[in-house]
């Protein structure tokens, strides 16, 4: 792949899975980065695309320290082929995802993703050798009807990240506790405060807090990774 520069974004017209090609974008980063990032939407029931805010802010923490960042949309969303698969065949859609920044960029890769696209993304990359590091925004429990469950965490070991609000209404603060208590470390849990599941402002704590988040996820990769 022919490199960029730092500040442009590329269309990925070559990204396939099984059900067909995938819409992608690409933020390219610096040479010198030893990191590639993925980051994964939320729920299409919603609205949940590549476009989303907080995918959008959670791509620049990476892009502020030169990482280039691939954000995709799962089947059946925008142009991305095939048909919603409730988060079963949307975990091939990020592997596939992971197959192309090693082919195309062959560094060891970060991954985040929001709400659906949170565990659907950590189902697929915990206990991949090529995935160092997870971040998971506004880990879904349960949201519109649909249960999400954790039991895969306990058995992956590479440093993680949580963040969700202290008023998600998907992620009670009691039951997110407890799923943290079963993963192993290394792992950090962070609640922004006067925050819902989306990162907007509550009644008591108006305006957005995606700049609290987008904090929160830069503070870790300095730490965990030496990322500056």
């Amino acid at each position: 792949m022919t490199q960029t520069t730092p500040s442009q974004i590329r269309s990925i017209d070559d990204l396939h899975g099984p059900a067909g090609r995938l819409e992608a974008l690409l933020n390219t980063g610096r040479d010198d980065v030893p990191y590639a990032a993925l980051v994964c939407h939320p729920h299409p029931a919603g609205g949940g695309s590549m476009h989303n805010k907080v995918v959008y802010h959670a791509m620049k923490a990476f892009s502020s320290f030169g990482v280039p960042v691939l954000r995709f949309n799962f089947r059946g969303v925008g142009l991305s082929e095939g048909t919603h698969d409730d988060g079963h065949g949307e975990q091939d859609d990020v592997l596939a995802a992971l197959n192309w920044l090693e082919q195309n960029l062959g560094r060891p890769i970060l991954f985040a993703g929001f709400s659906f696209g949170s565990n659907v993304g950590l189902r697929a990359c915990c206990g991949d050798a090529r995935v160092k590091g997870l971040i998971g925004l506004g880990l879904p429990v349960r949201a519109e009807g649909r249960d999400y469950t954790y039991k895969f965490l306990p058995d992956c070991t590479q440093p993680k990240l949580f963040i969700s609000g202290d008023h998600d209404q998907y992620g009670p603060r009691e039951i997110l506790e407890g799923v943290f208590e079963r993963a192993p470390e290394p792992k950090r849990l962070v609640w922004i405060n006067g925050a819902d599941h989306f990162f907007q402002g509550t009644t008591d704590s108006p305006g957005p807090k995606l700049d609290l988040m987008q904090n929160e996820i830069r503070s870790w990769l300095q730490s965990e990774f030496n990322l500056s």
